[in-house]
């Protein structure tokens, strides 16, 4: 792979809260337009890896489970039930933009072992050498605590350094890192720019994420670091409207950049 394709990798986190609904069904009318704009960011040059969450809630949504279970097995049964689901609506989009998908299921132990880890950024490589987009997930039909990434956050951060990514784009529900909880401070403000990740900075982050997910600002701010000490830049951004990736695209001040 040489430096421009290097140069020109985003990979673009979507969480459980993004692509869903509360009862766990999927948001058809903005999964549709989240494609639509990648494939248009695609054709314009980027090479494009989506990392997303999503199977557990859809597994839920599709047997009518209102509240994400803590048992293992009921995760991973349900993860192997959405996760179908979820593949067969990126692989159906993408395809009426004439791109082609590829699924990655990953687990902390492929990327903690050296020689798995090779071989993981070297599929990536070539997925990206053929001009395919790759779609992450966690592997949670099989994952344990002892081999789980935890969150797709901390996921997304291990797949930009795998691809050797030029930006990680984390899209969640809320616009970015504030100065306090702005479910609380209605004079919350946006922070635009983070040069350090310090303790002030962890400070910051509030409590868990949705009933849905599993993730949380603070998981954010470690993909943060992560991203930031492998020389890649990390934008937290709404992802309620996809239109928001044009604006990244472009260079403008969205979210909270978290400078490398």
């Amino acid at each position: 792979m040489n430096t421009n394709d290097i140069s020109n990798i985003i990979v673009v986190k979507v969480g459980t809260s993004t692509l869903t609904y509360d009862g766990g069904g999927i948001n058809i009318r903005r999964v549709e337009k989240l494609v639509k704009v990648l494939a248009d960011i695609k054709n314009s040059g980027k090479k494009i890896i989506l990392v997303s969450s999503g199977a557990i809630g859809i597994g839920m949504g599709k047997l009518g489970i209102t509240k994400r279970p803590e048992c293992t097995r009921d995760k991973q049964a349900l993860a192997a039930i959405g996760q179908c689901e979820l593949m067969n609506y990126y692989s159906r989009l993408f395809g009426q933009y004439n791109h082609n998908v590829a699924q990655i299921l990953l687990t902390k132990d492929v990327v903690s072992d050296p020689v798995r880890n090779e071989n993981a950024a070297n599929t990536f490589e070539k997925l990206i050498d053929l001009g395919i987009v790759p779609i992450v997930n966690e592997n949670d039909t099989v994952s344990t605590e002892q081999i789980e990434f935890g969150d797709n956050d901390t996921l997304s951060a291990t797949v930009a350094c795998l691809a050797k990514a030029k930006l990680l784009i984390i899209l969640s529900d809320i616009d970015g890192l504030y100065d306090s909880d702005p479910r609380e401070n209605p004079d919350a403000k946006l922070i635009s720019q983070v040069d350090t990740i310090d303790a002030s900075i962890e400070a910051l982050a509030g409590g868990a994420g949705t009933s849905r997910g599993t993730g949380g600002m603070i998981t954010k701010i470690h993909a943060a670091q992560a991203a930031n000490d492998a020389g890649i830049d990390m934008i937290i951004a709404n992802g309620a409207d996809p239109d928001i990736l044009y604006d990244i695209a472009d260079g403008k001040s969205v979210g909270t950049l978290f400078k490398a």
